[in-house]
């Protein structure tokens, strides 16, 4: 697998590219690449829903529970459907889900912190964590538009990221390409000595 992917770093670096481009894009156009975000999950839910759905019906062929599956599924195609005819709709609803997860995920860090408070020393990093949660959800709920941009933001910062450790790790690899050509192949009997 390394010598396949040294022989093709490009490939590596052109990921990190569009990845860098993609975050880019989201800091020049951030309303669009929000748009673009909700429809990819509508696409994905929709999918995922009709994936789950043909599990469902497979279970039911083989008598086993179908049931949960199968509603699962309807879940997801509906989800799916729902944002495509209503994409302004779901992209609040997303913004408010983003919100309540991290007013919940705060809320729990506190908890652990308070609770470990007698096993770790700089258990109030984690509190704080917990209260910075809290507040970027209780923000988001007060300012769903804020808190759409916001989501663009991180996600824009994330993408340009994680492109330029693809382009470094692609860089490398090349790198590499002619140490692992140039190295010895170790057969399975030789490798077990």
């Amino acid at each position: 697998m390394l010598s396949s992917l040294a022989r093709n770093w490009w490939l590596v670096a052109l990921r990190g590219t569009l990845a860098v481009i993609f975050g880019a894009a989201a800091f020049v156009w951030p309303g669009l690449t929000f748009e673009v975000l909700v429809l990819l999950f509508g696409a994905y839910a929709f999918v995922d829903g009709v994936l789950v759905f043909s599990f469902g019906l497979m279970a039911a062929g083989d008598r086993e529970q179908w049931w949960p599956l199968v509603l699962s599924g309807i879940l997801g195609i509906g989800l799916g459907v729902l944002t495509f005819a209503r994409p302004e709709t779901m992209a609040l609803a997303l913004v408010y889900v983003a919100a309540f997860w991290a007013i919940v995920t705060g809320l729990l860090e506190m908890v652990a912190a308070v609770r470990l408070r007698d096993v770790i020393s700089g258990e109030w990093l984690m509190g704080l964590s917990g209260v910075l949660s809290i507040i970027f959800g209780v923000l988001v709920v007060a300012q769903p538009n804020a808190g759409a941009l916001a989501i663009v933001y991180l996600f824009g910062f994330y993408a340009i990221l994680a492109g330029i450790s693809q382009i470094s790790l692609g860089f490398r690899l090349r790198g590499l390409g002619a140490d692992v050509r140039n190295a010895p192949i170790q057969t399975a009997s030789s490798a077990s000595r």
